[in-house]
């Protein structure tokens, strides 16, 4: 099986998981090499991603480096069976790593829960505000990126369409929902679509007022997404270099923490909901 040239996140996630096992039983990546019957360049390779790794040999390498957690060793073996392509892979080559990451990431999620202060989370956005949104890029984007990143949005929503919803809250400022992209009419339908995917059983959205006069943190819209286990979380920051993937247990545990935070600073559901349903009626005057 040749090298992939650009693993994707989650293949470096499940390289990076290996990594740390090793390290933690001491073992040198030429006696791992020697447990499987291959080259010692092997092992780094399988580490970053490059190379991918049956099932089989996960558990055999976690036996000998000691990992007694059944589950996470389960996790990471079927993590290694994935071999499908995931349908953000139509776009390798016309869009950045970094935003097909992020499909895939929403993907494989167990939950997903959202902080967002100066725009509309992205599954949640309907076609014209993400459009208008994309339009203010700077530099800024034009022709097939510009529509290939659009249809990656929307299509990125299907996590709150499919058979089996993955749970998604959203914790939105009220700027977010004040900011008037594309026009008042775009705005209003966009406030209108918050209240109906918020009536449905997968989103949960609450709004911090801008009675609560402040919020910790920076401000950076960010996304947690859990996983089977809490160890294999992951978090993702979206900034204006483009988005990043963290999954340092300290970066998770802060980030988990701060949500809960924000969360705290927000109105119950039916409150939230009474607020975006008043911003959307003042558009209408």
């Amino acid at each position: 099986m040749p090298p992939r040239s650009a693993p994707t996140a989650r293949q470096q996630r499940l390289g990076g998981e290996l990594r740390k096992l090793r390290e933690q039983s001491g073992m040198s990546v030429q006696c791992a090499a020697a447990l499987l019957g291959v080259d010692r360049t092997r092992i780094p390779n399988i580490e970053s991603g490059r190379f991918g790794i049956s099932d089989e040999r996960v558990r055999t390498l976690a036996l000998n480096y000691g990992c007694r957690d059944a589950e996470l060793v389960d996790q990471l073996a079927a993590m290694a069976r994935e071999r499908d392509k995931g349908w953000w892979e139509e776009h390798r080559g016309l869009l950045p790593a970094p935003l097909l990451d992020v499909a895939e990431l929403e993907h494989h999620a167990a939950e997903l829960r959202t902080a967002a202060t100066a725009h509309v989370p992205c599954l949640l956005q309907t076609e014209e505000h993400a459009r208008a949104v994309l339009d203010t890029a700077a530099p800024p984007l034009e022709g097939p990126g510009l529509e290939a990143r659009l249809a990656l949005r929307l299509r990125r929503q299907e996590v709150l369409d499919r058979q089996r919803p993955t749970p998604y809250e959203a914790v939105v400022h009220e700027a977010a929902l004040r900011m008037r992209f594309g026009g008042p009419k775009v705005a209003r339908a966009q406030l209108e679509h918050l209240l109906e995917r918020s009536a449905g059983p997968a989103v949960t959205l609450r709004v911090i007022p801008f009675d609560a006069a402040g919020f910790p943190g920076a401000g950076q819209a960010f996304t947690y997404a859990r996983a089977a286990l809490p160890q294999l979380d992951t978090v993702q920051l979206d900034s204006s270099h483009g988005s990043t993937l963290l999954d340092a247990a300290p970066e998770l545990l802060g980030y988990h923490g701060l949500l809960d935070r924000l969360r705290a600073l927000s109105l119950p559901e039916p409150a939230s909901r009474d607020l975006v349903h008043a911003l959307a009626r003042d558009l209408e005057r």
